[in-house]
């Protein structure tokens, strides 16, 4: 692990923190009713001007994985959400969606030999949890389609996670983004065209400015740091990371749109941020005679053999 590992979870961080903002910026700023529009405005774009930016393609085995990957971490990923959004209330599939870290330390387990603690899966139980009073609702009502959906979100998610970690390339983290974004506004464009027909043809100013945050900022930006961080951090870790999107979604949602906290809502914030702590704690090591000095962060000294990418914490 990296020796700056506070530094990268707060960079990681960032990018589901922009995503808590997506909910407010399409409601307040893109037009109505054209939500797979906004995934592919908001990925492929993206995505050429990283590839441009970096003017580096795919070799060999990275052209059918950056399309796997591209497919699983935005293209279904994406439409699925949509779905769940468009036939569940947010809150329901917010809180199923907070299954994502349980099921990336599954996925882990099988794909990347890390065997999940007893910590990690009660601190992803109270994420659910936290993510529930946060958002859920009384009068929500249930749909098995949007059910459905949802959790395959969640699932895709995990499994792109995971996948991210065992297929690390060793191109350039923009550049790899970039063929993942492609990748996935390809995959999304032609469900678009098909679902929701062609683009406007009359957009606003706030359309633009809307469309610009999601791309340049809620894709470009963000998914750099995302990815930057898989390599990074043991997948779960990043995943936990994902918790915080509800958490600003709210607390945009309490600041520019007026709308109020509920005690629960208090107790459920608090609750995730808990999780998120446990998750990502680590404690130093005891010392054992003739064992390498750990680092200031518990972490082996560089040149010691780490386990398994934090395989058992």
């Amino acid at each position: 692990m990296l020796r700056n590992r506070p530094a990268t979870l707060l960079l990681t961080a960032l990018a589901p923190s922009v995503w808590g903002t997506t909910y407010y910026v399409t409601t307040e700023f893109l037009p109505p009713g054209r939500p797979l529009l906004a995934a592919v405005v908001r990925a492929l774009p993206a995505g050429l001007l990283l590839v441009a930016a970096t003017r580096r393609l795919p070799a060999g085995a990275w052209w059918w994985r950056s399309l796997v990957l591209g497919t699983l971490n935005i293209g279904i990923f994406l439409a699925l959400l949509f779905v769940a959004a468009y036939r569940l209330p947010g809150g329901v599939a917010a809180t199923v969606g907070a299954l994502q870290p349980l099921l990336a330390a599954l996925l882990s387990a099988g794909l990347l030999g890390i065997r999940p603690t007893r910590r990690t899966l009660l601190a992803g139980l109270a994420g659910v949890l936290g993510v529930g009073l946060l958002v859920l609702r009384s009068t929500a009502r249930l749909d098995a389609v949007g059910l459905a959906a949802a959790l395959g979100s969640a699932a895709v998610m995990a499994t792109g996670v995971v996948l991210s970690k065992r297929w690390t390339p060793s191109a350039p983290v923009l550049a790899t983004t970039g063929w993942q974004l492609v990748a996935g506004g390809l995959v999304l464009l032609p469900v678009a065209l098909l679902v929701e027909g062609p683009p406007p043809a009359v957009l606003t100013a706030g359309n633009l400015l809307g469309y610009a945050w999601l791309s340049v900022v809620g894709a470009a930006l963000a998914y750099t740091l995302w990815f930057r961080g898989i390599r990074a951090l043991p997948p779960t870790d990043v995943t936990f990371l994902g918790l915080l999107s509800p958490v600003v979604a709210t607390a945009v949602g309490l600041l520019a749109l007026g709308q109020g906290l509920t005690a629960a809502q208090a107790a459920g914030g608090v609750l995730v941020l808990g999780a998120l702590v446990a998750a990502q704690w680590r404690t130093a090591p005891a010392a054992r005679p003739g064992a390498t000095p750990a680092g200031a962060d518990g972490e082996p000294a560089r040149g010691s053999e780490p386990a398994h990418g934090g395989a058992g914490r």
